[in-house]
């Protein structure tokens, strides 16, 4: 009897923690393998998973359907999520370069409003993250495979201010440039109305 609360009450919280993922489908790939009555065809998915509030992940599946080969990489990629921090909830905090192989990808903060620029595989990657204004580029491999990987290793590089002070022992302050000019500006524009 304790066994199968346990088991019910485990199957509760996974169907509760699915709808808060969203998933993106970037890219199905068909393989066969020649035998002796024929060809048997395989299928290879690749999907990014998300909470569209800071976390992403990836996976890979493969099957002899594509539903199920979609099903494993969509399990597998919310085994392997990770926490990005975002800066006000919209963009990175700072510049960063990912690396997978040959696949290089740079990703630069941007202002409000600028919208993700993006690249197929990246582009799965900010929407599934959250990010809503990016400007990214992709310079080498475009193999979606590399491509998300590389983005995802530029993503874990993302540090927060808060992080980094609490590593240094400092305060928030202390790490953010000085802005001497923002209450200067603010009263140029008001004189100028």
């Amino acid at each position: 009897m304790a066994r199968e609360q346990n088991q019910r009450g485990g199957g509760r919280g996974r169907r509760e923690e699915t709808p808060e993922f969203a998933d993106r489908l970037v890219a199905i790939n068909r393989v066969s393998k020649t035998v002796k009555g024929g060809k048997r065809f395989g299928f290879a998915a690749l999907v990014v998973v998300g909470d569209q509030k800071g976390r992403v992940g990836f996976g890979k599946g493969k099957a002899k359907e594509v539903p199920e080969a979609i099903r494993k990489a969509t399990e597998q990629a919310k085994r392997q999520m990770i926490r990005v921090p975002l800066r006000e909830g919209r963009t990175l905090h700072h510049d960063v370069n990912g690396r997978h192989g040959a696949g290089r990808v740079v990703m630069r903060t941007a202002p409000t409003g600028t919208g993700i620029i993006a690249g197929g595989p990246m582009r799965a990657v900010f929407e599934m993250l959250g990010v809503q204004d990016v400007v990214s580029k992709s310079i080498g491999s475009s193999n979606p495979y590399n491509m998300i990987r590389a983005t995802i290793n530029g993503l874990t590089q993302e540090a927060s201010p808060r992080s980094v002070a609490q590593r240094r022992g400092k305060k928030v302050a202390d790490i953010l440039p000085k802005r001497e000019d923002a209450p200067q500006e603010s009263a140029q524009v008001a004189e100028e109305a």
